[in-house]
């Protein structure tokens, strides 16, 4: 699951990063408005930290700015600005939570969480198909209810492919959803062929069907009709 994590001051952003990687978040950051925007608008994250006041606008603008492109899209306002008008325009403008500054790490996470199963999974914490069961918070699947041992990577691609079931993923979207900003930095894809191969035989080893299929120059899907 990727997060974005939209905070000026550098002390508090390596912190929530740092914490937040540790709960097996892939993060990005950004420190201004345009940073901000220019992330928000051409990437697409499980959820996104905003904080209000940015060097070079407001984050009420860019949350106005996103929901109106990305009506969809997870975002929880965090933010030292705690007037009870300011919580109302943000949720007014579409974010899903307000955490006043300062906060505890484990509740951020929490609620992170609560939106990532609200959004991809509708508030469930478990994801069945067939003989293959996802829990959610506990990062942890099985097959036929015996455990299944993922890679923190392939279990990303896992929940990534089983959110977007049906759909096909372009190599391109998975590069950057796994690994962030770190993507622009391969040639090829394949560090993500090795991943889904890798995660289809484990599947497939231990019993699944071959729900994971290769769409010939377009990328990956999950079919759990054809299996």
């Amino acid at each position: 699951m990727k997060l974005l994590i939209v905070e000026d001051e550098p002390e508090l952003a390596a912190g929530l990063e740092s914490y937040l990687r540790g709960q097996h978040y892939v993060c990005e950051l950004a420190a201004t408005f345009d940073q901000a925007q220019e992330k928000m608008l051409l990437y697409e994250y499980d959820c996104i930290l905003l904080d209000l006041t940015l060097p070079g606008g407001d984050g009420l603008t860019l949350l106005q700015e996103l929901k109106r492109q990305r009506p969809a899209a997870g975002v929880i306002i965090t933010s030292a600005r705690s007037a009870v008008d300011d919580r109302i325009a943000g949720l007014h403008l579409g974010a899903d939570d307000y955490l006043p500054k300062p906060f505890f790490l484990p509740e951020l996470s929490a609620r992170v969480a609560a939106i990532v199963r609200r959004r991809r999974f509708d508030g469930t914490n478990e994801v069945r198909v067939g003989e293959l069961l996802v829990e959610v918070a506990r990062r942890a699947a099985t097959v036929a209810g015996q455990p299944l041992s993922l890679t923190r990577t392939e279990f990303d691609l896992l929940l990534l492919l089983l959110a977007n079931q049906g759909r096909v993923i372009s190599k391109g979207a998975i590069a950057e959803h796994l690994s962030g900003d770190a993507a622009e930095q391969f040639d090829t894809f394949e560090t993500v062929y090795a991943h889904v191969k890798n995660l289809k035989r484990k599947l497939t080893e231990a019993g699944a069907p071959n729900y994971i299929r290769m769409v010939y120059g377009l990328g990956y899907r999950f079919d759990a009709e054809q299996g």
